[in-house]
């Protein structure tokens, strides 16, 4: 087992990574949960990995009462939220009770969000099953559902007590939902570490066959990124924004295409469109920024949107939680893959040029 810690204070907790469930019982005595337990899955999930995970816990001792929510963005409101409330009522959970989020990000950003706001927050565990999922959503806190068409405009931030990734659950998934994942994984190395960049250009297509090595190796990496910054900017007051590149655009393209697109495709897109705008603003070279248009393009991730809406994608990103003042903000790469800043641009020609050449 591979154990990484977010160290976060009183609200510290560990990452497990592992390659089947065996070991949960072990880690939620670890974490001294003791309440009831009740798991949140959703439709799909239930279908693949349920059964294999309340038996890991079944076999150390721990009864679990499940809740399945419809698999899909469109779930991600106050609804499924309130839903919720409901049948924990009925089960008369008190404050030790455990609500574990065992799916993707939406999965994972419900019951964060239902743990944070019941009985004033109770603990909750993440076990993410989808690669978006294990190398993003699961980590850092952000919890919460989407509103009136703004994506996770509704929310807090509330630790999990730790997070428990199984690779080999990925294996259930399609393989467009890996390949979405990846973008999350792609957007860590351009963000951070140009030679985990290269790792995943080079191992496109072990990860495709499932290598459990490659797997584990990316999660922890992934994992290892994106805990260093929040470590240092829980609730995203400066430093944590760099984990945004590409979803400035992406957020939006996702909402105006009324989520038909996977939050990764958008998130891809979303990259493209802030390498296209960082070359025009002679931030990075132009071969850097074809370099990353290929890796996307061998994963199987958009680069172009046939028939892009460049005035509704505009509009939309207004609805954007980052926004300051009226003027929008863009994660940028600088000089090279492998870092970048974060830039306020209120220039609207710019801006919709460079959604146009999306398109």
């Amino acid at each position: 087992m591979i154990k990484l810690n977010i160290d976060l204070g009183e609200r510290s907790y560990p990452i497990y990574i592992k390659n089947d469930y065996k070991d949960i019982g072990r880690c939620i005595q670890n974490a001294r949960l003791t309440g009831k337990i009740v798991l949140v899955t959703d439709s799909n999930v239930d279908k693949y990995q349920a059964r294999e995970c309340i038996e890991a816990f079944e076999e150390s001792g721990h009864s679990v009462d499940k809740y399945v929510i419809q698999a899909g963005e469109s779930s991600k409101n106050l609804d499924t939220v309130q839903n919720i409330y409901k049948y924990l009522l009925g089960l008369r959970l008190d404050r030790n009770a455990v609500l574990i989020a065992l799916g993707g990000g939406v999965v994972g950003d419900i019951t964060g969000f239902v743990a944070a706001t019941y009985l004033r927050g109770i603990n909750y565990v993440q076990i993410p099953t989808s690669l978006l999922a294990q190398s993003d959503s699961s980590v850092g806190g952000k919890v919460g559902v989407d509103f009136e068409g703004s994506k996770n405009i509704i929310g807090a931030f509330y630790q999990p007590r730790f997070v428990y990734i199984n690779v080999n659950s990925l294996k259930t998934l399609p393989k467009r939902e890996l390949q979405a994942g990846l973008a999350e994984v792609v957007k860590h190395g351009i963000i951070c570490d140009k030679e985990f960049y290269e790792y995943i250009d080079y191992n496109v297509s072990k990860i495709f066959e499932f290598d459990e090595a490659v797997l584990q190796f990316i999660a922890k990496s992934n994992c290892s990124i994106k805990g260093a910054v929040v470590q240092k900017d829980e609730k995203e007051g400066d430093l944590r924004a760099i984990l945004n590149f590409g979803h400035t655009i992406g957020h939006a393209i996702e909402t105006v295409m009324d989520f038909k697109l996977l939050h990764g495709e958008c998130v891809s897109l979303g990259m493209v469109g802030a390498l296209n705008m960082a070359q025009s603003l002679d931030m990075i070279d132009e071969e850097s920024v074809i370099s990353v248009k290929k890796t996307l393009e061998k994963i199987g991730l958009p680069t172009k949107l046939e028939g892009i809406d460049v005035e509704r994608v505009y509009k939309q990103m207004f609805h954007d939680k980052k926004i300051k003042g009226d003027k929008l903000t863009f994660i940028l790469p600088r000089k090279s893959i492998g870092e970048v800043i974060q830039c306020t641009i209120d220039d609207e020609d710019l801006i919709k040029r460079t959604i146009a050449s999306l398109g």
